[in-house]
C-alpha cells in the first residue's frame, strides 16, 4: 500500500483485519508508524517497500491524481519485475489510466485501475470498487477485492479493460455532485421558509426512513446537522477534485445532455468566488434599463 493518508490507511487496516500481509510506504514517518500500530509492516522508501514484498508483487497506490501517480510509478519501476501488478485506487482520469497501462505493458507489468468509493467509512462499511483491467489479472486479485468490499459478492466488480474502472468512478462522482446539490437546495429552502421555522435536522431524520429520497448520503447529512445544526464555522466554499469536470467533458464529447451534473459543478465553482464580477454587472444592468437601485458595498 503506497500512500497512507486516512483512506489509504483505512483500506490497509481492512486488509490486515482480513488476514492479508500488508507493507505500507508513505513519506510521512507518522503515517508509517500508524501502519505498524495497526499490525502491518512499513518501509521508509519505495525501494525498501519492493524488497519486502514477495513476488509477484502487488502494489496498491493511493495518492492524488495526476503527477503524484506518475511520479510514484516512475519511482517504483526500477525495483519491479515481470509479473508485478500495480493497482491505482485513487481518482485518476481514465485517459491517464489507459496511458499508464499501455506504458507498463511494455515492461510486462500489469496495471489495474480501481475506482474506489466509501471514503473514511470504508474500514467499517467496506468499499465500492469499480475495476478496470485484464480479466485474468482481476481474477487473481479477487481475494483482495473481496476483503475490501462490503461483502464477497456485493459492491465490487470488473467493469472492463484498463481505464474502465476510473471511467465508471468518474460518472459515479458526477451523479454524487447532483445528489448532494439536490439535498443542499431542498434543505436550504426549508431552512429559509419564514413562518414554519422548520427543524431541518428533524426533517432529514424523517426522510431517512421509508422515504423515496432516503440514502446513505442523507444519513451522513442528518449526522452533520445533528452535530452542527447551524453549520457554524463552515465557510460556504465547496471544492471539486476533478471527477465532476471530467464527467461534464465526457458528456459534451459524447453528445449526452447532463444538465444536473453540469449545474452542480458550476455551483461548486461559483461558491469559490470571493468577489462576483458577474453579479455586480447584473446589478449594473438592472440599474441601466430599469433604474433599479444598486446596493453599495
Amino acid at each position: 500500500m503506497i500512500g497512507l493518508g486516512r483512506m489509504g490507511a483505512n483500506m490497509a487496516a481492512r486488509l490486515i483485519n482480513g488476514g492479508h500481509q500488508i507493507v505500507g510506504y508513505d513519506p510521512s514517518e507518522e503515517a508509517r508508524q500508524r501502519m505498524v500500530a495497526s499490525g502491518g509492516g512499513s518501509a521508509a522508501s519505495l525501494e525498501e517497500l519492493c524488497s519486502k514484498l514477495p513476488t509477484p508483487r502487488i502494489l496498491w497506490i493511493m495518492v492524488p491524481a495526476g503527477a503524484p501517480v506518475d511520479d510514484t510509478i516512475a519511482g517504483l519501476l526500477p525495483h519491479l519485475h515481470t509479473g508485478d501488478i500495480l493497482i491505482d485506487g485513487g481518482n485518476s482520469n481514465f485517459k491517464d489510466s489507459m496511458r499508464r497501462a499501455e506504458s507498463l505493458r511494455a515492461s510486462n507489468i500489469a496495471f489495474v485501475d480501481a475506482g474506489t468509493s466509501g471514503g473514511i467509512w470504508g474500514l467499517k462499511e467496506g468499499y465500492s470498487m469499480m475495476i478496470g483491467g485484464d480479466e485474468k489479472i482481476v481474477e487473481y486479485l479477487t481475494p483482495i477485492f473481496e476483503t475490501l468490499a462490503p461483502s464477497k459478492t456485493q459492491g465490487w466488480g470488473r467493469v472492463g479493460e484498463c481505464g474502465a474502472g476510473h471511467y465508471v468512478k468518474m460518472v459515479h462522482n458526477g451523479i454524487e455532485y447532483g445528489l448532494m446539490q439536490a439535498y443542499a437546495e431542498g434543505l436550504s429552502l426549508l431552512k429559509h421558509k419564514k413562518g414554519f421555522e422548520f427543524d431541518v435536522h428533524q426533517i432529514s431524520e424523517i426522510w431517512r426512513y421509508g422515504s423515496v429520497v432516503r440514502s446513505w448520503l442523507l444519513d451522513l447529512t442528518a449526522d452533520a446537522l445533528a452535530k452542527n445544526p447551524e453549520l457554524e464555522g463552515i465557510a460556504p466554499v465547496v471544492a471539486d477534485s476533478g471527477e465532476g469536470r471530467w464527467t461534464v467533458f465526457e458528456a459534451i464529447e459524447n453528445d449526452v445532455p447532463a444538465p444536473i451534473m453540469t449545474l452542480s459543478l458550476l455551483e461548486r465553482i461559483r461558491s469559490r468566488e470571493k468577489e462576483s464580477f458577474s453579479d455586480k454587472l447584473l446589478s449594473a444592468m438592472r440599474n441601466e434599463f430599469g433604474g433599479h437601485p444598486i446596493v453599495k458595498e
